[in-house]
């Protein structure tokens, strides 16, 4: 029969990971405790500072999630700091490095993330996504100056050379790393322990940065990698296995898929794992957002009973996880853990206390030089908006901030279009999405997600703000049919409306659909019916084959024909995008085999030369939107109540006012995310 102090422990298993002992066993075990810190997604946020909007953002940045770091140490005995990556791009400042380099083909000076990163005792980082952005050359370069090493498993290079002096099949970096790191233990001895950190990104690198890696690198699945080098870890004597991947949690439905971008969930079910460190999405784990997923601890924060956290994104959360370790037989064992992720930033509100860490004054030292040279950049003249671009309507009905992107896009496509004789003929339609809508809509920093350029003068950053990411021009050639569909798809955004019911139905499908893939097609005519059902769900499988939200959909051409129903099915367009959808193979018409032209210029490069020209052609650009989609209007003996999500500010409000399309009356509501506001929507009044 079990003892109480063992019936005790089997009872409380979700919170203590070991065996049956008794209590004088208890007391004389020799336990360590050891905390790891995890920064994530800071996407080149080092300082507090907004340049958007040109004022400090006590929400953001590493230089407060420094603080944290300085006082997380102070907590404990014994800690280790770790980075997740997509460190190197994301904010003006890293747009600026990034040009630097550009110009001149090298680094003049160490990167401010390794400046700023090199005060805090890193113990490894991992690299992400968006570390490859700017080519292999400036990884080199930028990485070089760290003064911690780097770590990935999966990306290897596929020729010679491909990356400093690596040879073919070979990793380039470091697949793991095991230290020897002093501890103290809880009577106060000293031990050391090995501690082996391995590293991962999505091998969906060679889609996203395809003009970058394609040729150069190969990169394999995160979990196939793991169970190839884990064990060798254990063999080669590590004591505690620390897994760092850049990647979201994941589906606990399909863990096998070897190839997922998210596989955080999968990776726990590898044996040998201790913890784990993750990023990608810009979540916040442990949190009540993954309440519901099968296996997760939101209580202690972990996953398949493997410690985990996910610190947010730009530095606005300190990742911790505490893990207890237990010495037995001459060997460690993880016997207990917790995971937090610890904010920068809490905003007051009447069930909650605020408050704001302050900076760190020695990375504000570190980096005031480029933090200059970076608002000096910003703040160069570009052009002359007529117009307010604003993106709090951005989801629900046409928009300027996505108008003014298209039009740039058509433009220079059209333009290089009109230099090839296969292409010059086909119409150039446009894709673009609102990259700055509510972000994830899980936190009050989320509700400042919003392009906010007024009308007057425009500089570098207002287009940085327009267009949030480096990436490159690329267009498709596609037919009707697969413009309806990548429409279909983007039409998951939006949840199915029942016209019978009289109860409060929310309009914006924020739990499964990324702002940034609902994509407006311009230069095409449509309306999006919410009542019918979904065709696609958020990653463009098909749910429902028979369904049909996306109607209307007609293209005039330039003598005023228009095409429809079949005649627009079976004709061809060039669709100006990104090379992240242009290859991503997922919305219909992309992939490799669609691609018709890769442009040297970024997208936001083509929004900015594109306001400048309209501006000395024109004095100012017109960013107004066309109104070339809308909503299906409701026919309903039923009063609706349907609702959406924007930011609560005054200038939001005033905005809405002035430019709603549809009827829309602010509300009053609990239980919602603070900094946003409940508005509702009248679809049953017909805009024609």
């Amino acid at each position: 029969m079990l003892n109480k102090t063992c019936l005790a422990i089997v009872i409380a298993s979700s919170l203590t990971l070991g065996g049956c002992y008794s209590s004088d066993e208890i007391k004389s075990a020799v336990e360590v405790e050891l905390r790891i810190m995890e920064t994530s997604d800071l996407h080149a946020n080092i300082m507090d500072y907004n340049y958007y909007t040109s004022r400090v953002d006590n929400t953001i940045g590493l230089a407060r999630t420094a603080s944290l770091i300085k006082q997380a140490r102070l907590e404990v005995k014994n800690s280790v700091l770790v980075d997740n990556g997509d460190l190197l791009q994301g904010s003006p400042m890293g747009d600026y490095i990034a040009h630097t380099f550009q110009a001149n083909n090298q680094l003049i000076d160490t990167h401010p993330a390794y400046k700023a990163m090199n005060t805090l005792d890193y113990a490894v980082g991992n690299i992400g996504n968006h570390e490859f952005n700017y080519g292999l050359d400036f990884l080199d370069q930028a990485t070089a100056a760290a003064n911690f090493p780097y770590i990935s498993a999966n990306v290897y290079c596929e020729i010679d050379n491909c990356f400093r002096d690596v040879k073919a099949g070979e990793p380039l970096f470091k697949p793991y790393i095991i230290t020897e790191q002093e501890v103290i233990d809880n009577q106060g001895a000293k031990h050391t322990i090995k501690i082996g950190y391995i590293g991962f990104v999505p091998p969906q690198i060679k889609v996203w940065d395809k003009q970058n890696l394609d040729g150069k690198v190969i990169a394999k699945g995160i979990v196939e990698s793991a169970e190839r080098y884990v064990p060798k870890m254990k063999d080669q004597g590590a004591d505690v296995i620390i897994a760092i991947p850049h990647s979201g949690i994941g589906s606990s439905e399909n863990p096998a898929n070897m190839n997922a971008e998210n596989a955080t969930w999968a990776l726990t079910t590898v044996a040998g794992i201790d913890a784990i460190m993750f990023g990608h999405s810009h979540s916040v784990f442990p949190s009540a957002q993954f309440s519901d997923v099968a296996k997760v601890n939101i209580e202690t924060g972990t996953i398949n009973g493997v410690a985990a956290v996910m610190p947010g994104r730009w530095g606005d959360n300190l990742g911790i996880i505490d893990l207890t370790l237990r010495q037995e037989e001459g060997k460690w064992r993880v016997s207990n853990s917790l995971s937090q992720a610890r904010p920068i930033f809490i905003k007051e509100t009447d069930k909650v206390a605020g408050f704001s860490v302050n900076p760190d004054k020695e990375i504000h030292t570190k980096v005031a030089s480029d933090h200059q040279a970076t608002l000096d950049y910003v703040n160069a003249p570009i052009g002359k908006s007529s117009a307010d671009m604003y993106s709090f309507l951005s989801l629900v009905q046409d928009d300027p901030t996505v108008q003014i992107v298209s039009n740039a896009q058509i433009d220079a496509v059209t333009k290089a279009a009109a230099k090839i004789d296969t292409l010059k003929h086909l119409p150039v339609l446009s894709a673009a999405a609102p990259f700055k809508a509510g972000g994830r809509h899980r936190t009050s920093s989320d509700a400042d997600s919003y392009v906010q350029v007024a009308a007057g003068e425009l500089s570098y950053k207002n287009a940085a703000d327009l267009y949030l990411y480096p990436n490159t021009l690329v267009a498709v050639k596609v037919t009707g049919k697969q413009v309806k569909d990548w429409l279909e798809c983007s039409a998951n955004q939006f949840n199915q409306i029942d016209p019978n019911s009289a109860a409060s139905q929310s309009l914006i499908n924020w739990g499964t659909h990324r702002t940034y893939n609902f994509d407006v097609i311009d230069g095409v005519n449509y309306k999006i019916d919410v009542t019918q059902p979904n065709k696609f769900d958020g990653d463009c499988a098909v749910v429902n084959a028979d369904a049909n939200r996306i109607v209307e959909l007609s293209y005039t051409d330039d003598s005023g024909t228009i095409f429809k129903g079949e005649e627009f099915a079976n004709k061809s367009f060039l669709i100006a995008t990104n090379n992240f959808r242009a290859f991503g193979n997922k919305f219909a018409g992309t992939g490799a085999d669609y691609i018709a032209m890769e442009l040297p210029d970024t997208n936001r490069e083509a929004l900015t030369q594109y306001i400048t020209q309209l501006s000395e052609l024109n004095g100012e650009v017109d960013p107004s939107a066309n109104n070339n989609w809308q909503f299906k209007t409701i026919e309903s003996n039923t009063k609706l109540d349907i609702r959406f999500e924007t930011q609560d500010s005054p200038l939001a409000d005033a905005f809405i006012k002035l430019n709603q399309q549809r009827p829309m009356t602010k509300l009053e509501a609990d239980n919602i995310v603070s900094g946003f506001a409940i508005y509702s929507i009248d679809l049953s009044i017909d805009l024609n």
